[in-house]
């Protein structure tokens, strides 16, 4: 099978729709049908089943696709790997993330970019509420696993690595605690927290709505630095705050329990990088993100 033949056909097999195929091959939409039949007659068998409204994957097809899939993500990462060798990726990445936001696709990510550039050495670093953006300006890390959103002119939000739901942490005892589950409207008239520094105010906004979807107050008590502040803070009966469903599983302890808050807005971390021409080590980390999303089919999810 000639490489042509084979992007072709894995194309037209995820987009299922020949104009959108050709658009991606910046092809023409004949020449996409003619690769197909003649990979077809190659072949000996019918690969897709077309109507003139819908055209979809024959069992041959689907066979073929599931065998070369593995095989064609293999031999692209093979092909990166050696452009990055080739390039003399080296010296230090710096990664940031902030609390949970180190989640399940974080170890893959790094286990790719660490095969592809083995002379790069990666630190990472914890950052805080206080200043969640303020090391990756300062140039202390070079990519930043971070909670959405992100409107900083400045900086450039790239793929989402983890999306989860939020729970609302609260003490032990607490009057809503033993819920199957809390509207927001439910979290009117409790205490959260503020932030201390330089956070942006409409992105704690987001992690800890200042009021409810009908307007009524939400109060904001002591403001907090770190993650382990805020958890500390609950835990003694300070407040309650919502967080990531993924808190529970990490930051479990016995004097917290934790709520689902189904019509919160889902939770989105995404990597951010500064803007402008970023660095060796800092685009073949990016592409390593984009690989590991797609052998994972898309984001993280809790």
């Amino acid at each position: 099978m000639e490489r042509q033949e084979l992007e072709t056909f894995l194309t037209l097999a995820e987009e299922l729709h020949f104009g959108h195929t050709a658009e991606r091959l910046l092809v023409s939409q004949a020449r996409v049908s003619q690769t197909v039949k003649k990979l077809e007659r190659t072949i000996g068998g019918t690969l897709f089943e077309r109507t003139s409204r819908v055209v979809r994957l024959s069992p041959l097809g689907r066979q073929l696709y599931e065998d070369l899939a593995p095989l064609h993500r293999l031999m692209e990462e093979a092909v990166a790997r050696a452009k990055d060798v080739a390039r003399g990726v080296e010296g230090e990445l710096g990664v940031g993330f902030l609390g949970a936001g180190a989640g399940a696709l974080t170890q893959p990510i790094l286990k790719l970019f660490r095969e592809r550039c083995p002379r790069c050495e990666v630190r990472m670093r914890e950052t805080q509420f206080q200043d969640p953006l303020g090391p990756l300006r300062s140039g202390e890390v070079d990519v930043l696993f971070t909670c959405l959103p992100v409107r900083e002119p400045d900086l450039t939000v790239g793929p989402v690595v983890i999306s989860q739901p939020r729970v609302l942490a609260m003490p032990v005892g607490h009057r809503l605690a033993g819920r199957a589950s809390l509207s927001w409207e439910d979290l009117a008239g409790e205490t959260c927290f503020g932030v201390v520094n330089s956070a942006p105010s409409y992105w704690w906004d987001f992690q800890v709505p200042p009021r409810t979807p009908s307007g009524r107050e939400i109060r904001r008590g002591q403001a907090v630095a770190t993650f382990q502040e805020l958890i500390t803070l609950i835990a003694t009966g300070q407040g309650v705050s919502p967080v990531i469903a993924s808190v529970e599983t990490y930051y479990s302890r016995p004097d917290i329990t934790f709520v689902p808050v189904p019509d919160l807005p889902a939770a989105e971390v995404a990597a951010v990088w500064r803007t402008g021409t970023p660095s060796a080590p800092a685009q073949a980390f990016t592409q390593a993100i984009h690989d590991a999303l797609a052998a994972n089919g898309g984001p993280a999810t809790f």
